[in-house]
């Protein structure tokens, strides 16, 4: 199981609540890209973008090479993993929630009729 830490938690899910950020982390799963590359299928400006992508630094969830003027994006999967295992901590929890209340009204059910 991987470990997580709230801050880090509260950053990624922070990030991931805009949905320009979600389609630009899409993106750049499919490989790294330059700023204007990630901007072309958005209508906003350059500095909006980059502010976007300051955003999913500061998470975390991306890193920026730089090679002299170009600055080149990648996806860092780490606090996506940690997030994955935090949700699905609580996804056991509901599932487990969900078959006591099935089994319960089941059992109700049956000793109405």
């Amino acid at each position: 199981m991987v470990k997580y830490n709230e801050h880090t938690l509260d950053m990624a899910f922070a990030a991931l609540s805009d949905p320009t950020r979600r389609a630009i982390l899409a993106r750049l799963a499919a490989g790294e890209a330059q700023v204007t590359e990630l901007a072309a299928p958005f209508g906003m400006s350059l500095p909006a973008v980059s502010k976007h992508l300051k955003v999913l630094e500061k998470a975390q969830l991306i890193t920026r090479h730089v090679d002299g003027r170009i600055h080149r994006f990648h996806v860092n999967p780490e606090p996506l993993q940690q997030a994955q295992s935090w949700i699905e901590k609580y996804q056991q929890f509901w599932s487990q929630q969900l078959q006591s209340l099935d089994a319960y009204l089941t059992q109700t059910t049956q000793k109405e009729k």
